[in-house]
């Protein structure tokens, strides 16, 4: 792997890091399936692009993805908490929908962002190598991410929100409304994944209705490769081990795929084997420490 590759690599982990930490929201503190990332992430990169080619300002644009996002989340859980639709299935129901309203909002399929301007022109001004400017961005806003989501989980509110998910028949008891702290909560972790997506459209140079497609897979493996190896101990060390896995899983695939074995060498078409292997062996790791430890 060159170095080039593992630059690369590091700036997904931390950039798609930040998709990681809502995916860990509704899996982990909500015990929420949710589904609706593979769209609400294509659906932050469609609203920054549609707003950056129309003359709004880049980082502006985030925060319209951002709450673009929150929206798509909170369609999700209402369609939970007030109708009754099961999680996964309104999740689903969500991410489909989604779909045709990212081309509706891009007037097509994708939308270039060719000559525009992007979060990352700030920091070329300063003197920051072109090729370095994602990564520079990208660490602020890990950074930023996971301390304001650490503050957040202490808060007398973010207290409601890990008492829901892990036991949300004590918490109705003190009278607090689980529909709402569904919804919030729901909201935010697709406001991060959006908030993901706008970036990593800037980064790319477009958006693309298709860019979000294996989102929640990815998520998953990070969450669960970051635990594996950095533990979650305490909701701060959780936060960060989930991106820190996201960095991890980047860089194992871009390993993987320069991998070369007297000819065999893994295609882009071997994504999804890659991650299958990677959440297998991080799933496995645990049970097998314990069993050597135990000899």
């Amino acid at each position: 792997m060159t170095i080039y590759a593992a630059i690369g690599a590091l700036e997904q982990g931390l950039v798609y890091g930040i998709m990681v930490i809502g995916v860990y929201l509704t899996f982990r503190i909500l015990d929420f399936p949710d589904l609706t990332v593979d769209g609400s992430l294509p659906l932050g990169a469609a609203i920054s692009a549609v707003a950056i080619t129309s003359g709004l300002n880049p980082y502006l644009s985030l925060l319209f993805a951002a709450f673009g996002g929150f929206a798509a989340g909170a369609v999700t859980a209402i369609l939970n908490t007030k109708f009754k639709i099961l999680h996964l299935l309104a999740s689903i129901l969500t991410m489909i929908a989604l779909y045709s309203i990212n081309i509706r909002i891009m007037g097509g399929p994708n939308i270039a962002l060719i000559n525009s301007a992007t979060v990352f022109d700030p920091i070329i001004a300063l003197g920051v190598p072109a090729h370095l400017a994602s990564l520079v961005v990208f660490s602020l806003f890990g950074v930023v991410v996971m301390g304001g989501v650490i503050w957040f989980l202490k808060t007398e509110f973010g207290q409601a929100v890990l008492a829901t998910g892990d036991n949300p028949q004590m918490i109705i008891s003190q009278g607090v409304n689980t529909h709402l702290i569904i919804i919030v909560g729901v909201g935010l972790s697709n406001g991060l994944v959006a908030l993901s997506g706008a970036l990593i459209a800037q980064n790319q140079g477009a958006a693309d209705v298709g860019m979000g497609i294996g989102t929640i897979i990815a998520g998953l493996a990070s969450v669960i490769v970051g635990e594996t190896v950095f533990g979650s101990s305490s909701i701060a060390r959780a936060i960060i081990a989930a991106v820190l896995g996201s960095v991890v899983y980047r860089l194992a695939i871009a390993l993987a795929l320069s991998f070369d074995f007297g000819g065999f060498t893994f295609s882009p078409s071997d994504l999804n084997l890659i991650t299958a292997l990677l959440v297998i062996g991080a799933l496995i790791a645990p049970n097998l420490k314990k069993k050597l430890l135990a000899q």
